[in-house]
């Protein structure tokens, strides 16, 4: 009896974490069609009438947010106040029709974006450094990379197939290593960690254990065992907890999960569409010096709750029946109980990036901070695959009226690249990048001369020599 009530708890919690990382990883239009579909089980009732998911007080007509969460809590000017909103402005009307007044304002105020897979966003930034011929064999190497950025294709393979050396296919792989996310394509994780650490030793100081343990002892950082770690390579053990922590911190060894959440991005869809905000960033009553007010959109138009009548009448029901009613129930409490997990996840999440981006989100790229997923998991002591999920898919409408990213929240050098094309765009005659990379320097970026020319193809800038034009001075300015 006991062996059977285990089971029967563990099968619960592992649906309940099933589906709520399910839920996590749905943009806000995926969650609407997720509960167009959940409301076809007949014990899930969506009641009409609007509340707030947090406090649940019935709003007045009136109310565009509940005045209850949307209240600051104290009078400081970087508070940041997060609530869930049932935004109804962007997704169709209760009988799944686009209102034509509602689709036209969209059309002109919202973005549009495409569907971009990883082969797609590794293959734009390598291509403007390869030759053509070059990027037909780059362009075969990013088709072959699996759900973890890795590849899965031999580059001897690769040469055979178009007939050309195996060092020109291993220099496009090299290539294709250094862009974003580093370490993509890669053959194993270690290989991905080593190019992510070769790249990190241009501009950042690295423990010299750190390689070693990475080459020597991968398989024992992993396990954590690390007193057998260190007497096997003679070192301190407090030089060995150190170099993993250094490594857990700033390594990935599977490059595009960071990036992608744990799957590559879908392009069942490849048509373009529109692109709604899963999270609206303004200011509170409109004050440009105010604190940041955060909404996270909640696709309802009332409140979901089990079928009371339902629930009645499974006490009236017996035998087949029954159990087919206690399965619709289940199912119905389950998906309540996982939205509402959904929804505080993303209320922490979006607290303290929020509090960590001000800056970014106030005056621009330049103010980018560099923050990792890992960093936000370890403060919210979550599992970084569950920040990979919240953030995956989800995009933030900031009080500019753009639509980014959330995961533009994260980039890493995003704050260098906008240096680099105001640079650019300010120049007088075409800079090198070792000229750029100085001038970089001086603004307080610490990068070298080939992380400016990665930086400077992700950004689909041309080297100096072809950005020369007759009207430039070759002076120095």
């Amino acid at each position: 009896m006991l062996q059977i009530q285990q089971t029967s708890t563990r099968t619960v919690i592992t649906a309940h974490l099933t589906q709520t990382m399910s839920l996590l990883h749905q943009s806000v239009g995926e969650l609407w069609q997720q509960i167009q579909a959940e409301l076809t089980n007949p014990a899930l009732e969506l009641v009409e009438e609007r509340r707030c998911p947090m406090c649940h007080r019935l709003l007045e007509a009136s109310e565009s947010v509940c005045p209850i969460c949307s209240k600051p809590r104290g009078s400081a000017q970087d508070e940041v106040v997060v609530f869930i909103s049932p935004r109804e402005d962007f997704f169709p009307t209760s009988s799944g029709e686009w209102n034509e007044e509602t689709e036209e304002e969209l059309l002109e105020e919202r973005f549009f974006s495409e569907p971009l897979e990883l082969s797609t966003y590794v293959l734009r930034q390598v291509a403007f450094e390869l030759e053509h011929d070059d990027q037909l064999i780059a362009a075969h190497l990013a088709m072959h990379l699996d759900e973890d950025g890795l590849l899965r294709t031999e580059v001897a393979e690769v040469a055979s197939y178009f007939h050309v050396p195996v060092s020109r296919v291993e220099r496009i792989r090299q290539a294709i290593q250094r862009v974003d996310p580093l370490g993509v394509g890669s053959y194993t994780p270690q290989e991905a960690m080593l190019v992510q650490l070769e790249v990190l030793k241009e501009s950042d100081d690295v423990p010299d254990v750190v390689e070693l343990l990475i080459r020597e002892g991968l398989d024992d950082l992993g396990k954590r065992r690390y007193a057998e770690l260190a007497r096997r390579l003679g070192m301190p053990l407090r030089a060995v907890k150190e170099a993993a922590q250094f490594i857990s911190n700033n390594l990935n060894p599977y490059p595009a999960r960071g990036h992608w959440g744990d799957v590559r991005t879908p392009a069942a869809d490849a048509r373009r569409a529109l692109t709604y905000p899963d999270v609206v960033i303004s200011h509170l009553n409109e004050d440009p010096n105010g604190p940041l007010m955060v909404e996270i959109i909640l696709p309802l138009r009332g409140v979901l709750r089990v079928n009371p009548t339902f629930r009645q009448g499974l006490k009236l029901a017996e035998g087949e029946a029954r159990e087919e009613l206690r399965s619709d129930l289940d199912r119905a409490a389950l998906f309540i109980k996982c939205l509402q997990q959904r929804n505080h996840t993303l209320l922490r999440l979006m607290r303290r990036v929020v509090e960590l981006q001000r800056d970014y989100i106030l005056k621009g790229e330049r103010y980018l901070r560099p923050i990792t997923r890992h960093q936000i998991a370890r403060e919210l002591n979550l599992h970084e695959s569950t920040i990979s999920r919240a953030v995956a898919q989800k995009n933030v409408q900031l009080p500019n009226k753009r639509i980014v990213p959330l995961a533009s929240f994260f980039d890493r050098n995003g704050n260098v690249r906008s240096a680099l094309r105001e640079l650019i765009a300010g120049e007088s005659y075409p800079l090198s990048d070792a000229e750029i990379a100085e001038r970089l320097r001086q603004q307080g970026f610490k990068v070298a001369r080939r992380t400016v020319a990665k930086y400077r193809t992700m950004e689909g800038i041309l080297p100096a020599h072809l950005r020369h034009s007759p009207s430039c001075s070759p002076s120095t300015p």
